[in-house]
């Protein structure tokens, strides 16, 4: 069913699909997929994998989520990497059992860095916006990828350079000393970040760019998304989104560049969710229980909705096709509903239309369109599984019925044939994302 080549895991919603639960099965030795690795291939700290099984429950942020199994991972070049939530993340597992959880980490050197300083000054901008908040995470993405931008960043790699580090740190500091100083919010000394920083790089391998194709010489890849498409920096409804390209073209470049092939799977649930400010349509108080998402600081709270075919389709087209469906939560009450159109002020509305990539102009008109549809809703009739496959007009891979792995069930027919995926080759005409949104 996967065939010979590496898997792709995206969200196809909001974010907390269950992408951790996914790749956690498709890592289990009872899977039989070989898996070498893990390569997160996009987001940072800031991405809540939950996985349930054995007893063990962990929310995975920078790790894979074939931790457990004693899968390595790669946090490729695209990823923006926090080291002291590492550290922390790392002592977490440690504790759940899993042997030397750095020792499993290997890390490009050409990942940006996210600092306390970046922490503190995302969290002092959001603090000012006050009502008019985007929904940050509070954990200093997109002031990495800002910052990055403008100006020559912070690497992993230099953390193994003391005097490199400690220059770009500086001048880190003082670009946003005016935003940080008259905030709540602080940070470490920059010698205390150094010291830091000097420990992490001698506890981790810090890789080059061709450790992507050694790894895969050992075996088949999972390459594990954070966030959701629905969130991309670029396809996402601006300004509501992340400052990341979620939707599946830098893990499609990076397989090329090995030389390989790989299977999409979109994963998604049967109702929408989203966390904190940014449009919701088919918004509802389902009351469906909900215990690894809460309200955040600053994402806000967590939101529900009936499922939405619409946005979905959305997501899939601007991935440039899946090949099969991950659907979770089928342990949700069989009553649902979904969105067969929006009703809006210029008509009735079936299908959102992308337009072309690095438009914010149309994605803040799709913005304004979602946020003002009323959803025209229909019942989802028999197995939401098969419902969604035929809507979709993609095959459902695996389903998840329930919070643990032993949940999780392989449909080995899909509903609709084998060849009726939207296939986009890999390597293809989608090329390779450069650098992050402003705004």
């Amino acid at each position: 069913m996967f065939g010979a080549g590496h898997i792709v895991v995206v969200d196809l919603g909001f974010g907390d699909a269950g992408k951790g639960a996914t790749v956690d099965w498709l890592c289990a030795a009872e899977a039989g997929l070989g898996v070498a690795a893990v390569v997160r291939f996009n987001g940072g700290a800031q991405a809540a994998h939950n996985v349930v099984a054995d007893g063990r429950h962990h929310t995975f942020a920078q790790f894979g989520a074939g931790t457990f199994h004693g899968v390595p991972t790669l946090l490729s070049r695209h990823m923006l990497v926090e080291p002291i939530a590492l550290a922390a993340e790392s002592e977490q597992l440690a504790a759940l059992g899993v042997r030397d959880p750095l020792g499993l980490l290997a890390v490009d050197g050409r990942a940006l860095l996210t600092t306390p300083i970046h922490i503190a000054a995302n969290r002092a901008r959001e603090d000012a916006r006050g009502s008019s908040r985007h929904g940050s995470c509070g954990r200093g993405i997109g002031e990495t990828a800002w910052y990055a931008l403008e100006h020559e960043a912070p690497t992993v790699a230099d953390c193994r350079t003391p005097v490199v580090l400690r220059a770009k740190l500086d001048r880190l500091a003082a670009q946003y000393d005016e935003l940080i100083g008259p905030s709540a919010h602080g940070y470490e000394s920059i010698d205390a970040l150094v010291a830091m920083y000097g420990e992490f790089a001698r506890a981790v391998r810090v890789t080059d760019d061709g450790e992507l194709a050694r790894t895969a010489a050992r075996g088949r890849l999972v390459f594990e998304g954070a966030q959701g498409v629905l969130l991309d920096e670029w396809r996402g409804f601006h300004p509501h989104t992340t400052w990341s390209t979620v939707e599946p073209r830098h893990a499609r470049a990076m397989v090329a560049g090995i030389g390989g092939t790989a299977t999409v799977l979109g994963v998604t649930r049967t109702y929408m969710t989203r966390h904190g400010a940014g449009p919701l349509p088919t918004e509802a108080p389902l009351g469906h229980p909900e215990p690894h998402n809460g309200t955040g600081p600053y994402q806000g709270a967590f939101r529900q909705g009936h499922l939405d075919p619409i946005l979905l389709r959305y997501a899939i087209e601007v991935c440039g096709g899946i090949d099969g469906l991950v659907v979770n939560h089928l342990d949700m009450p069989a009553t649902l509903c979904a969105a067969a159109a929006y009703d809006t002020g210029a008509g009735i509305v079936t299908e959102l239309i992308p337009g072309p990539w690095r438009d914010l102009d149309h994605q803040q008109r799709l913005t304004d369109q979602v946020s003002e549809a009323t959803p025209i809703l229909e019942p989802v009739r028999g197995d939401p599984a098969d419902w969604l496959a035929e809507r979709l007009r993609v095959p459902v891979v695996l389903t998840g019925h329930g919070p643990e792995r032993r949940d999780r069930v392989l449909r080995r027919e899909p509903s609709l044939g084998a060849g009726s995926a939207n296939t986009v080759p890999v390597g293809g005409d989608r090329g390779v994302a450069a650098a992050e949104q402003p705004g």
